[in-house]
């Protein structure tokens, strides 16, 4: 079985935002943000529709569907 994965790092590049910008709106250091970004780690659901709602875009945008 895959490791889940999410699109945080592709929407962020599709809206031209940096990761030091979500981490400071998320209340996150930059290495958290920056793990999630990377998917060597995953957020909480409750985090994952944070950033959802920061983006402005629907949380299932930032799950990859494979």
């Amino acid at each position: 079985m895959d490791k889940p994965k999410n699109r945080i790092k592709e929407v962020l590049e599709e809206k031209g935002i940096k990761q030091t910008w979500l981490a400071e709106k998320l209340g996150k250091s930059f290495c958290i943000v920056n793990s999630y970004v990377c998917n060597r780690r995953q957020p909480s659901l409750e985090v994952l529709f944070e950033i959802a709602d920061i983006l402005q875009v629907n949380p299932k945008d930032l799950i990859d569907g494979k």
